[in-house]
């Protein structure tokens, strides 16, 4: 496959995903700016919601104040900003088109009529139950998607790199959401433990859609750690740090097999498994929970970089 090619799928499922992705976090974010008013106010989950997405500086630089209206225009339909939903999804139609021929009819006319349908919609109009509306709109196209992908594409090497780019960024994400929690509650002492920490840490699990499954898992109340745990370091949950790094590996070893050559990239990827394979949450604590994630997000990145370098992306 040419270089060109296998990048522009790898891409095409990273901005789907992505997409997604960005409706996880502000709606993470949204809903504890009205759950914890008393603790700061709206802005500053807001805030921490874009620090964890790291587009907080560019919103910085065009606007003062971050009330719920100016950060979802900005997260939801800025083109302005590379990670909105809007460029997100502009972005993976025209990667799709790029690759048209090496996609199949109902991936290309689920991202074609999901761009077409985003585009008509006027930000004006996307406000308060309007807005939880559109974010789970969002997640539905993300999941029509890949739902496209599953059935009807042909397990070959453009599989591989449509599957890598959508749990790379997968990864990448449930690290943000995670990460977001350092930035809300833990400069705050007094409340890890407390009402509030259960909750928050609860609109965590809902924001990677994993409320119902941890349930299933773990039986008592809401705890930190399990949560923590479960999130990262449980192979079963497949939207785990573990389960994404595991399974980005194994569309490695299966363009091993395709194509009769290991590249430098699968040193790479192995490293990022070994990181949340051969540990547990005491340690992860122990070190910090924040530190962990910056370098996990750091190593996930490595491999994207790697991927490039090994199958010429370019």
């Amino acid at each position: 496959m040419l270089g060109r090619t296998a990048q522009n799928l790898f891409w095409l499922s990273r901005y789907v995903e992505r997409a997604e992705n960005m409706a996880r976090l502000l709606e993470v974010g949204y809903r504890m700016s009205l759950t914890s008013r008393r603790e700061g106010g709206a802005s500053e989950h807001l805030v921490s919601m874009m620090q964890a997405a790291e587009v907080d500086e560019g919103f910085a630089e065009k606007h003062d104040v971050a009330d719920v209206d100016t950060v979802a225009h900005y997260m939801m339909f800025d083109p302005d900003n590379p990670n909105s939903v809007y460029s997100c999804l502009m972005a993976a139609r025209t990667n799709a088109r790029s690759v048209r021929t090496a996609i199949t009819t109902d991936m290309w006319e689920s991202m074609n009529e999901a761009w077409l349908e985003y585009s008509q919609i006027r930000p004006r109009d996307v406000r308060g139950a309007k807005l939880l509306e559109l974010l789970q709109w969002v997640k539905q196209r993300s999941h029509e998607f890949r739902g496209a992908l599953l059935g009807t594409i042909l397990r070959d090497d453009g599989f591989s790199f449509l599957q890598m780019g959508n749990f790379v960024e997968r990864a990448d994400n449930t690290a943000r959401i995670l990460d977001m929690k350092y930035y809300v509650l833990l400069p705050r002492a007094t409340l890890v433990g407390g009402d509030l920490d259960i909750q928050q840490w609860t609109l965590i699990l809902r924001a990677a859609s994993a409320h119902r499954a941890y349930r299933h898992v773990y039986h008592d109340r809401y705890k930190a750690h399990n949560i923590a745990d479960f999130l990262m370091l449980r192979p079963e949950m497949p939207r785990s740090l573990v389960y994404c790094a595991r399974f980005v590996q194994q569309n490695m070893d299966t363009l091993t097999t395709l194509y009769g050559r290991k590249e430098a990239c699968h040193e790479v990827a192995q490293g990022m498994v070994d990181m949340v394979a051969n540990t547990d949450m005491d340690a992860i604590f122990a070190h910090g929970l924040h530190e962990f994630l910056t370098e996990f997000i750091a190593r996930n990145n490595r491999v994207t970089d790697a991927l490039s370098e090994s199958y010429n992306f370019y």
